[in-house]
């Protein structure tokens, strides 16, 4: 079990001045201790692998775009190490705490969920998928693909794992799309920005070959991408030019989770026009 955060006087002494201030940030970050203390009162905040779990459950709580029962589908790219995968499980029923009989789910045939029911897990309903280039250990309900969301032998993988939904060409297409990544910060605003617009970029030429159009799903605000961006004009442009043309409704969402003095936000676009 992980214990609550409490940097000792001999590490804050021995850091640098960057590291103490981040370590003193950590020590004081009301999410931090939700993650990691074993007293903590939201259901399965024990378990979640990282502070950014919170902001999808903030995030959806307001917004529901994961809880409709048509929400089959969803895809997590650049996932690891687990903490919106968790999120998606919990809500789609795998478990009621995201890390419920973990230990029996089978990383090598995750389809074989008996281990995981024999050991008191609940079977919750469609499929996720999440991507990353990095491992990420096993979660009941979730098949990982380790690679490159944008090479084309990944969305070979994801059109077999993803069901033929109906008969509108349904194969491989999400009803959710999400995507909390971001490039290494480098400290240069110009870099950092380019590389999330890169990002974002490549998220949704990728959405728009997966996304299930909301005229399939049935409902004017089906089919669903939520992204992270760091706000500067560019961004701002290619929310004009790309997402709010091809969605009925586009916003932009800033979580209590996420801290203030960071230029992190979320675009929030439902109802893919296809």
């Amino acid at each position: 079990m992980l214990q609550p955060f409490r940097p000792s006087a001999i590490l804050l002494t021995k850091k640098s001045s960057s590291s103490k201030v981040w370590l003193n940030r950590q020590s004081r970050d009301p999410y931090v201790k939700l993650r990691v203390s074993s007293e903590a009162s939201v259901a399965g905040s024990t378990s979640y692998r990282s502070r950014s779990a919170f902001k999808l459950l903030e995030m959806d709580d307001k917004w529901h775009f994961l809880t409709p029962r048509d929400v089959n589908v969803v895809l997590d790219l650049g996932s690891a190490p687990g903490g919106w995968s968790q999120v998606v499980a919990q809500r789609l029923g795998w478990a009621d705490t995201p890390g419920s009989a973990t230990d029996e789910w089978d990383a090598a045939n995750p389809l074989d969920i008996s281990g995981f029911e024999s050991a008191g897990g609940r079977r919750g309903r469609g499929t996720i998928v999440a991507v990353d280039l990095l491992r990420m250990d096993p979660i009941p309900g979730v098949q990982f693909v380790q690679a490159d969301f944008l090479a084309p032998s990944t969305e070979g993988l994801l059109h077999a794992l993803v069901p033929d939904i109906d008969s509108d060409g349904g194969a491989g297409e999400a009803d959710v799309i999400l995507c909390d990544m971001a490039g290494n910060s480098t400290g240069n605003t110009s870099h950092d920005i380019e590389s999330s617009l890169a990002i974002c970029t490549s998220v949704f030429e990728f959405t728009k070959r997966h996304m299930r159009a909301a005229r399939s799903v049935g409902r004017e605000m089906g089919g669903v991408l939520l992204i992270k961006h760091f706000r500067h004009p560019l961004i701002d442009a290619f929310r004009t030019e790309h997402l709010v043309p091809h969605f009925r409704d586009v916003r932009y969402l800033k979580p209590n989770a996420s801290r203030t003095e960071s230029r992190e936000g979320y675009f929030l676009c439902r109802g893919w026009r296809g």
